[in-house]
């Protein structure tokens, strides 16, 4: 049985039990809209913790951060680790004032949070943004569950895409959110167990966590970089490139789909408990990741950079069919039920803020959530004409997530301490936070290949835009409360001082660290990109002359290159030896030399050697260039892809390789002819050399 067939079986086998799960749901779900969109209120904290987990993590965990660890290496344990930090702070006092804000009034969305009054202006514009978002979100995930079929199975991703489509459709109308966690649950459990046989023997296979560093650092001209725990080129700091995944990780808070889990919850304990269920579950989980994306490096270490996110189908594929089934299976349900979830909670923003009066028409609210699902299924189809940022998981989802983290959490945040903004001030802030997303988005298009400006991801311009206009209406509208912290006081000048001690001292530590640790990089010498490579080389004769070899002797040769020499300045990448030996001087005598055999050619032979580079072989008559180069020739004179421009660099530079002794040693084994009555004399051979350097002058130019 092909592994074809054996990973299709396995493929359908578990999805049929995924869909099982979400059909069961059908025998407990009430025909109302409270309880197909928050379930009732009812849900066990373990249950809707796993739910979180999966619809969290989902198509991004397998497909996204992996391809992310695959590119950045060490680095990429920032954002799992200090994501995580900003995630607690969220579930112990964010998700408390969630809880208890939609308990007492009775909200399923999270939209309508950020105003006192139903169907209020603000509410309007944040359920209007939650839409515009999540159905961006929605679409990363059925990219997601493309991107695996066709890495897996060869199918194309818009099929992919389209079966996607009517599996979200199928869970929403098979038991609403009720489905979604249901099925959430048992694919947690199989993602947990299928990632830790998965990480088992893809660490077995690189010879364990040793193997695993050795192989990663010597990959040619990137291990370096994946080996260090900072990236290079940060150009704003390692601080704000932190700062970023803090403010992401404390976004959780801003993601309407997984906020609807906790509004499925009854009280403010059994919050705490599927706190307590979700980090346990969800740790382990990202740990196993991070290994299984660094393995994929490892193992596929000629990957392309655009192929980065299929390491993880392609791992599991490659290892075992069946195991890749199940991995598949679980990558696939895990975006559906996901997109299911995000389109439901754009269903309730609709219903509940846009359309109120749409909240308790069962029919309208199944019909909106069809034509959601087709909005973001267009939009995946679309990005797939957008090769780097519309075709790509992680960029979809950081997109998303920074986007509703920067609308909503600043909002929360000052609601939480007591400030109650009017329509006016919570527009300006949610607009704000619209337009630092946007146009860090676009910088990142137009200014840097794809890649976030300094390596800052858009929570600290969507966050810090939203948090400025709320401080200066503080400061300086006569209809905003002065008081930007609510019911709490403003800080006192010792107070303010030591904040500002403790911020500085985090700062200089993370900067110092940054300067001591991270890989030396010009700015942007980091981006994998497309780049025109253009060189000329020159020759510069060091030395040259001319030999008599005796038979079975030999002549050394050489010269020294100083490193305060007129050569010191030259980019040197390789020398050229020229050897050469005349028509052979080999004489005859005898009465039987016009039946013999005539002169024989010698044989001249010569080994190079400098430094780690050698060189040796034969000379046959006449004129031999031999080249002896350390650097890739290859790439001169063409367009390649694939590399950031330090890779290129190291390609191309000689580190002063050609400087120090040169040593050049010329043999010469005689060979005669003659035979009975024809007497054959040859003595020698002379033998002519010279040594080149080769320098080469080179420009390198993104595309």
């Amino acid at each position: 049985m092909s592994d074809e067939i054996l990973i299709l079986a396995s493929f359908l086998l578990f999805m049929g039990i995924f869909a099982g799960v979400g059909l069961a749901s059908m025998r407990v779900k009430k025909d109302t809209t409270d309880d197909y969109l928050v379930a009732g209120r009812g849900m066990h904290p373990a249950l809707a913790a796993l739910s979180a987990v999966s619809t969290w993590n989902s198509g991004y965990m397998f497909i996204g951060f992996i391809g992310f660890i695959f590119l950045q290496g060490y680095s990429a344990i920032w954002i799992a680790l200090v994501s995580t930090v900003g995630q607690l702070v969220a579930w112990i006092w964010l998700y408390k004032y969630i809880q208890k804000e939609g308990r007492e009034r009775n909200l399923r969305s999270l939209s309508s949070l950020v105003s006192s009054k139903t169907g209020s202006p603000e509410a309007k514009l944040a359920a209007v943004l939650s839409v515009f978002f999540l159905a961006i979100y929605a679409a990363a995930q059925l990219t997601a569950g493309g991107v695996a079929l066709q890495s897996m199975l060869g199918w194309s991703e818009r099929i992919g895409i389209l079966i996607g489509f009517v599996l979200v459709v199928a869970y929403c109308y098979a038991g609403g959110i009720r489905a979604s966690i249901w099925t959430d649950a048992a694919q947690s459990g199989v993602m947990i167990i299928g990632s830790t046989i998965l990480c088992i023997v893809a660490l077995g296979k690189v010879g364990g966590l040793s193997g695993l560093h050795e192989s990663l650092a010597a990959i040619p001209n990137k291990g370096s970089n994946l080996v260090n725990i900072y990236p290079s080129g940060l150009t704003f700091g390692a601080t704000l490139w932190v700062a970023a995944f803090f403010l992401g990780g404390l976004g959780v808070a801003g993601q309407p789909q997984v906020v609807s889990r906790i509004m499925t919850l009854n009280d403010d304990k059994d919050r705490k408990q599927a706190m307590v269920w979700f980090f346990v579950w969800q740790t382990p989980f990202i740990a196993l990741m991070f290994l299984i994306g660094l393995a994929c490096r490892a193992i596929f270490p000629e990957m392309l950079a655009e192929d980065a996110e299929t390491g993880l189908p392609t791992l599991a594929q490659s290892l075992n069919p069946i195991l890749g089934g199940v991995i598949l299976a679980s990558i696939f349900a895990a975006t559906m039920s996901t997109a299911d979830s995000q389109v439901l909670a754009c269903t309730a923003a609709i219903t509940d803020d846009i359309k109120p009066e749409w909240n308790q028409n069962h029919g309208k609210t199944k019909t909106v959530t069809v034509v959601v699902a087709a909005f973001a299924t267009a939009i995946s189809l679309v990005g797939q004409q957008f090769p780097g940022f519309g075709d790509s998981v992680f960029a979809l989802v950081v997109f998303a997530v920074y986007g509703l983290g920067g609308i909503f959490v600043p909002l929360i945040l000052v609601r939480m301490m007591g400030y109650e903004p009017d329509s006016k001030h919570t527009i300006s802030m949610m607009v704000a936070a619209l337009i630092g997303v946007l146009v860090w988005t676009m910088a990142s298009v137009l200014l840097t290949d794809g890649d976030w400006p300094g390596g800052v991801f858009p929570s600290v311009p969507a966050m810090g835009a939203a948090f400025a206009v709320h401080f200066t209406f503080c400061w300086k509208r006569a209809d905003s409360n002065p008081n930007p912290f609510g019911r709490y006081s403003m800080p006192t000048r010792k107070i303010s001082a030591i904040g500002a001690v403790v911020l500085l001292a985090f700062v200089g530590g993370m900067e110092g660290s940054y300067q001591i640790f991270s890989p030396d990089s010009a700015n942007n010498a980091n981006k994998v990109a497309a780049y025109e490579v253009n060189g000329d080389v020159s020759f510069h004769e060091i030395t040259n002359g001319s030999e008599y070899v005796e038979d079975g002797a030999s002549v050394d040769v050489g010269a020294f290159v100083d490193e305060d020499g007129e050569f010191s300045s030259l980019n040197i990448v390789g020398v050229r030896l020229t050897i050469g030996h005349g028509p052979d001087d080999e004489t005859q005598q005898g009465l039987g030399c016009d039946f013999a055999d005539g002169p024989q050619d010698d044989t001249v032979d010569y080994v190079y050697a400098h430094n780690e580079e050698n060189s040796s072989g034969v000379v046959d008559a006449g004129l031999l260039n031999v080249y002896v180069e350390w650097y890739n020739a290859s790439i001169v004179n063409n367009i390649v892809d694939g590399f950031t421009m330090q890779e290129l660099e190291e390609m191309l530079d000689g580190d002063g390789n050609g400087l120090g002794q040169h040593d050049l040693t010329l043999g010469v084994e005689v060979e005669t002819g003659g035979g009975i009555g024809c007497q054959s004399n040859d003595e020698g051979e002379e033998v002519s050399y010279s040594i080149e350097l080769i320098s080469l002058e080179y420009e390198i130019t993104r595309l």
